[in-house]
């Protein structure tokens, strides 16, 4: 059995970022709507048996790293349970968790024993009042959570931080300090066109080289690397153990090396963020499929994947929003 997975533009896929709800506690204005209401019911969510299944299957076939995302996947009840189904997957390396940390004070301790290895944190800005504004929520909360989960052990902890002109741009050197003295990695995104919300944050969008210049006027920036199947390319702030990451989708992209799909609540295979590109799992989970006719479902999907997103080009293509996809 071919043990690798091989989309038409010879890329190979390892990492699927997996979402267990579309649902989330926060309202981040790039994401989802302050009203919104339409999301997925629960018995259209596929089941935790239904979840490790599909994720064997690809793991089967090469996949080797799955990171848990949502939605804010907190929010989905008894997800340690899930997360040591997977753990005990044969062949699974890598398992991580994507989360806005603002349940995470209760759940650290329990997800770290399951299996979850390192975390990724939004965390847009460390002023409460702009806190509040961007994302509807409060900071105390993720500020806890993010401690916890220092204290239960999560290595690395990385914080992610959309940047936005006249948004946040301010704050860059600020969350540098905060991951200095809390010895957290850092990563910097652009704004993306995903969805009604993102396509209305657009207009806050800020080249990442710009901010990268900047940075290298106050520090010294030497190149720098992470464990991890992302996109970011990393720098190190010399003298200190911090590490940088840029992920560029629009100033530059990295759809070439893309090695990575997402699997949303519903069990739908969205093969490209930028892209309307998808393969439906849940369908054939209920009707009863073998565990050899899913394996080459796995395969079947993997070929619709495309060749690059059009954020530029074709900013209105896609339609649904980001706590649909899977972050």
């Amino acid at each position: 059995m071919n043990k690798q997975l091989i989309d038409p533009f010879g890329r190979t896929v390892e990492y699927i970022r997996l979402s267990v709800t579309d649902r989330c506690d926060l309202r981040c204005f790039y994401c989802l709507p302050g009203d919104y209401r339409d999301f997925s019911e629960p018995e259209e969510w596929l089941s935790f048996d239904e979840i490790e299944r599909v994720i064997r299957a690809f793991t089967t076939l090469g996949v080797r790293r799955v990171r848990v995302t949502g939605g804010e996947p907190l929010v989905r009840k008894n997800l340690p349970t899930l997360v040591t189904q997977l753990s005990n997957i044969s062949g699974l390396d890598d398992l991580s968790l994507r989360t806005n940390a603002v349940g995470l004070s209760r759940q650290a301790t329990a997800l770290k024993t399951a299996g979850i290895s390192r975390i990724n944190v939004s965390l847009d800005s460390l002023r409460p009042e702009r806190f509040k504004d961007i994302t509807k929520g409060n900071l105390d909360k993720v500020i806890s959570g993010l401690m916890t989960a220092k204290q239960a052990g999560f290595s690395p902890i990385k914080i992610n931080m959309v940047i936005m002109k006249g948004v946040n741009d301010d704050e860059v050197e600020d969350m540098i300090e905060f991951c200095i003295e809390h010895d957290f990695t850092l990563r910097f995104i652009e704004t993306m066109p995903v969805g009604d919300t993102g396509r209305s944050a657009t207009s806050y969008y800020l080249s990442l080289q710009d901010v990268k210049n900047r940075l290298a006027e106050r520090y010294e920036l030497i190149p720098g690397v992470m464990p991890g199947g992302g996109p970011a390319r990393y720098v190190q702030v010399a003298g200190t153990s911090l590490r940088i990451g840029f992920i560029t989708p629009i100033s530059q992209h990295f759809c070439e090396t893309c090695n990575r799909v997402r699997l949303a609540v519903d069990g739908t295979l969205y093969l490209c963020l930028g892209q309307e590109h998808k393969f439906e799992f849940r369908p054939l989970l209920r009707a009863g499929i073998s565990d050899s006719d899913l394996l080459e479902a796995a395969r079947t999907a993997i070929t619709l994947k495309p060749e690059r997103h059009e954020f530029l080009e074709k900013p209105q293509q896609v339609v649904r929003f980001m706590a649909r996809t899977g972050g």
